[in-house]
């Protein structure tokens, strides 16, 4: 049989197959092989179907054969619902029939512990022998197209057609969400799980889906990534044309190796995957609702929203209720200019709000609602308007929701709605969904929403991609760990400037050190093992005399082998002692995460650097405009911008600090973690007063 060409990033066979095969198609009603015979035979699809199994001639009148190349005849889409042991055989068979993509539904392999990882190994090795055949799974439902009436799972039912695309890294949240979606009828153009991941994985998903026409959203449920690179350049095409949003899993997971450093300790797995979708401008959420909510307004609306919400409702408490949700997320109510107060003053009653939010009151009529509506979005002030109706007994919803779609139809701002209530708001929910108005249960879940397209609008504003750096990078503990004198020499060599420091072995070199640099100093225990020195009274700080200086040598040496007798003590570090009075202490650092790479980090610093835990996170390379904004995020921020009559310090060279930082990371894959704590900033100055440096590799630092 003539191999059929493919190419390595088509996917579309998987999707708009025109002949598909069902192999281990089976009578018995309770096995994988029968439910995705029936789905698909059932649900409209107009291509060829094929029936795999030596057992039967035929299955529910589909013709029946022994294996791929008995068909003898192309096959575009290959399912394969056998058990484990059977499917490095089938792959092989379905690789020399040229079958361009292969679903692999089968469980049994990665996820269940270490033979299943060696079976996962082989047919991912196989593959290698076939690159024109592509392979989604294993362990997965299946995937459904609803515009080719393809569905190839065996979730229960086919949802209608919609314009969101769902994709999955769990297959039981798949059907459970399914389910759901038929219940609530919420259409889908895609739906996919995409399982294991052998071969497809997330960045080809995303790219197949940021071309597919049926597409206008892109929502994600994940636990993982694997190649970061593919994930975030294909997430960043997609979400330049249409939005992604993201429902990621295990959000207090602590990363296993996060404890070497402050800035590894504060670099959970989570805070590095929050970086990543930032920087890529993925909308990340954290329920089920919030995530359809979410894509559902995103694709309605273009990211170009100016101005601010307002707020229209026939009742004060749902309003207040809104009001509460935008403050609490960091959103604006708009400030309504005078001539719309005068607009307002004209059609509402004389007890009305008097501001935004408009309470039209109780009673309103759809014309009251209608003429407030109109002189609210009429504002320039307002980018946005969230008209909230509560079923009172002179509430006429329906006839409220008609006059409403009419202002919708004259208006491109952003109208969304809450019609709050049960059977009596049915039929208004019904008529503004049909309109295309975004229709949500509650204001909560509204004003959610609506903060995510703000935060879209924002990226598309401000931020540019810029692709991290990945490399592999050995684990040597011993051999990679670095003194603070090394450290300060390192970063000496990007700019930064730090303390000059002394790194001495006895009590008389200490007091050489410090008659050098002049009096008062500090001196420090050397270990690049011990992290948090002033824990084990490894610091001593103000000293004036020379005998000072040799007793607190003595001190934290003592110290350090009485608290930490396991850890490399290397001497004492002494430097001068600088006043912090008129300065802020932060913390500083870089650390490799183990799935996207490097990151920076900027935060509160200190001895409270973890317990404030005021920080963020970037992926490198940043650029000085992201350096700023990582500043403007710390809640300490008023603090470094002259709060309440303080000095205001100078941001710059903290920003100056960020970017060499970042270039130094990338420039330095050995580097596993480095810490600058505290880098003090003042009026004149941002200067390393302690730094840390543990690499994975031997290094000259």
């Amino acid at each position: 049989m003539s191999q059929l060409i493919s190419s390595k990033s088509d996917l579309s066979r998987f999707f708009k197959p025109c002949s598909v095969a069902v192999i281990g198609a089976t009578q018995n009603r309770g096995k994988v092989g029968y439910t995705v015979l029936r789905n698909l035979a059932s649900n409209g699809f107009q291509g060829r179907l094929f029936a795999i199994n030596p057992k039967y001639s035929n299955v529910d009148s589909i013709d029946c054969h022994p294996d791929v190349q008995s068909i003898g005849e192309p096959i575009e889409l290959a399912i394969v619902c056998t058990p484990a042991r059977t499917v490095k055989g089938i792959l092989e068979q379905c690789g020399e029939a040229g079958v361009p993509a292969v679903l692999i539904l089968t469980a049994g392999f990665g996820e269940t512990g270490e033979q299943g990882i060696l079976k996962q190994h082989d047919i991912k090795e196989l593959l290698q022998k076939y690159p024109a055949t592509r392979v989604i799974g294993p362990n997965c439902v299946g995937l459904l197209d609803t515009n080719s009436n393809l569905n190839a799972s065996f979730a229960r039912g086919m949802p209608e057609p919609g314009r969101i695309s769902f994709v999955s890294q769990s297959g039981a949240l798949c059907t459970s969400i399914l389910d759901w979606a038929i219940q609530e009828r919420i259409g889908f153009a895609n739906f996919v799980s995409i399982g294991n991941m052998i071969d497809v994985g997330w960045g080809e998903i995303i790219d197949y889906l940021a071309d597919e026409p049926n597409t206008d959203a892109l929502v994600l449920y994940m636990e993982s990534v694997q190649d970061a690179d593919s994930f975030l350049e294909a997430a960043h095409r997609c979400n330049l044309k249409k939005p992604v949003v993201v429902l990621k899993a295990g959000r207090f997971k602590e990363s296993a190796d996060a404890a070497a450093s402050h800035t590894g300790a504060l670099a959970s797995e989570d805070i590095v995957y929050d970086a990543a979708f930032r920087r890529i401008g993925v909308q990340r959420v954290n329920s089920i609702e919030e995530l359809f909510d979410t894509a559902e307004l995103l694709s309605r609306f273009e990211s170009d929203v100016g101005g601010s919400l307002a707020i229209v409702s026939n009742a004060g408490g749902p309003a207040v209720m809104a009001t509460d949700a935008l403050i609490e997320q960091g959103g604006k109510l708009a400030r309504l200019s005078e001539s719309t107060i005068e607009k307002l003053n004209k059609c509402l009653p004389p007890n009305w709000s008097g501001q935004n939010p408009v309470d039209v009151i109780g009673d309103a009529p759809p014309s009251r609602l209608a003429s407030a509506t109109q002189a609210v979005i009429e504002d320039e002030n307002v980018g946005a308007i969230f008209v909230i109706v509560s079923p009172q007994a002179m509430t006429e919803p329906a006839n409220c929701a008609e006059a409403l779609i009419e202002i919708a139809e004259q208006t491109n701002k952003p109208i969304l709605t809450s019609w709050m209530g049960g059977s009596a708001m049915k039929e208004a929910n019904e008529l503004l969904n049909v309109a295309g108005l975004p229709t949500f249960s509650t204001p909560e879940r509204a004003v959610k929403a609506y903060q995510h397209l703000i935060r879209r609008q924002k990226f598309a504003d401000t931020r540019t991609f810029w692709k991290p750096k990945t490399s592999e990078v050995s684990h040597k503990a011993v051999s990679g760990l670095v003194t603070e004198a090394g450290a300060k020499k390192l970063l000496k060599s990007y700019g930064i400037d730090s303390v000059p420091t002394e790194l001495v072995d006895s009590s008389e070199a200490a007091i050489e050190a410090a008659n050098m640099f002049g009096f008062p100093v500090v001196v420090k225990i050397a270990s690049p093992e011990i992290v948090h020195k002033s824990d084990i009274g490894g610091v001593k700080l103000n000293l004036q005399s020379e005998d000072e200086v040799a007793q607190a040598y003595l001190d934290v040496i003592a110290a350090a082998h009485k608290h930490c007798p396991q850890e490399i003590v290397m001497g004492a570090c002494v430097q001068p002692m600088f006043d912090i009075t008129d300065g802020y202490e932060l913390i500083a650092g870089i650390k490799r995460d183990a799935v996207f790479g490097s990151v920076v980090m900027i935060g509160a610093g200190g001895i409270n650097a973890e317990i404030f835990r005021d920080f963020v996170f970037e992926l490198t390379p940043i650029n000085q405009a992201i350096a700023n904004s990582m500043l403007r995020k710390l809640r300490s921020w008023p603090i470094l911008n002259g709060y309440r009559g303080q000095p205001v310090l100078n941001t710059g060279l903290v920003v100056d600090v960020l970017v060499h930082l970042s270039e130094l990371s990338d420039d330095h894959s050995e580097i596993k973690e480095l810490d600058i704590n505290p880098l003090l900033v003042t009026k004149n100055q941002a200067i390393a007063l302690d730094a840390g440096l543990i690499l994975n590799t031997r290094s000259h630092f």
